[in-house]
């Protein structure tokens, strides 16, 4: 089963952690010396602190805590947005979708 929620709450902690980030990379980015290794030391600062970060405030698991790392790199901020109440969670997929109408309003064969 899908877990949206749990998704959402990985998504939220990713913001946190972009904001830790980010700041990291500004104020180190200036040791590269070449500015198009940029995204890889992103990459890598993202993953490293991730995980970090999931083993020493949360229970989430490696596997997940990698997630978060990729979350964050990507831009957290933006997916959680454009996600946030755009998707229907699984459960409310697999609902059986019911309509009931007023014994007036149903037309019978013979047209009364």
């Amino acid at each position: 089963m899908f877990q949206f929620e749990y998704l959402k709450q990985l998504l939220l902690i990713s913001v946190a952690l972009s904001t830790i980030t980010c700041t990291i990379i500004q104020k180190t980015k200036r040791l590269l010396k070449k500015s198009n290794y940029i995204v890889y030391y992103s990459f890598f600062i993202n993953m490293i602190v991730g995980i970090l970060f999931c083993m020493t405030f949360t229970n989430i698991s490696l596997p997940n805590s990698l997630w978060i790392g990729l979350f964050s790199f990507l831009g957290a901020d933006s997916i959680y947005k454009s996600l946030e109440g755009k998707l229907s969670s699984y459960t409310e997929l697999m609902e059986e979708k019911k309509i009931y109408l007023k014994e007036e309003n149903i037309i019978n064969k013979e047209g009364k």
